[in-house]
């Protein structure tokens, strides 16, 4: 029984190890939606984003589809990249979980949300049905900087870098075209206002800097020295 027990203990640690990054972002998800959800339901005081260019951007229902589609499209890429492409996983992981943790602090210190939603629709279509669904799920409240920015553009970095999507130019024209309308579709359906979009962009490229960057420099450092070695 013993044996049977060590053996089976074994083969846990194996597929742990083995699928790391995904055991760890699946670990950090639950405890970044709790953080988030706490702080979407605690009352407090909310600053209000306002920038300019905001009110210039049209209100395009169809966008909802783009939008909506980024849960799957960051979770499969995730799952995708941990099992097959553990180099690319690990940094992925990293740049997501770095941002998210940000994003986590920023909405704790300083509570955010905009007026932007349309108080009458223009419209009456199936899309609309579908925003206004999506406007009673999810607050227009912690905002800064859209994690729907900053997750896509982590998978579109790393769909481009991966080597599963190396010989396959088609699907990888389609994820980067994909994770361009999820941004778009961001403040299209006044989801989020453009400010929010900018400092997911510029936050994105901080972390690429310290994730991406520095880890190549690290593997370089490491590479000359196994040289020196031998």
């Amino acid at each position: 029984m013993k044996k049977k027990m060590s053996g089976g203990c074994k083969r846990t640690a194996e597929l742990l190890g083995q699928y790391k990054s995904l055991v760890i972002m699946a670990v950090f998800a639950l405890f970044y939606l709790i953080a988030f959800f706490y702080l979407e339901r605690r009352d407090t005081a909310i600053h209000e984003i306002n920038f300019g260019i905001d009110e210039y951007i049209p209100f395009c229902e169809i966008f909802v589809i783009p939008y909506l589609l980024w849960f799957g499209y960051v979770a499969f890429t995730v799952v995708f990249l941990c099992i097959r492409d553990k180099e690319e996983s690990e940094k992925l992981v990293a740049f997501l979980m770095a941002g998210m943790t940000i994003f986590i602090v920023i909405s704790a210190v300083f509570p955010n949300g905009h007026n932007l939603r349309p108080k009458v629709f223009p419209r009456d279509n199936i899309f609309i049905d579908m925003i206004k669904k999506l406007y009673m799920a999810d607050t227009p409240t912690n905002i800064l900087p859209s994690i729907h920015v900053y997750n896509s553009v982590a998978i579109m970095i790393a769909v481009r870098r991966s080597r599963c999507f190396a010989n396959h130019r088609v699907i990888k024209t389609a994820m980067l075209a994909l994770g361009v309308s999820i941004i778009c579709s961001t403040v299209l359906i006044k989801q989020h206002s453009m400010l929010d979009v900018l400092l997911a962009l510029l936050l994105s490229a901080v972390m690429y800097s310290v994730c991406y960057k520095r880890a190549a420099v690290r593997e370089k450092r490491e590479d000359l020295s196994e040289l020196r070695v031998k």
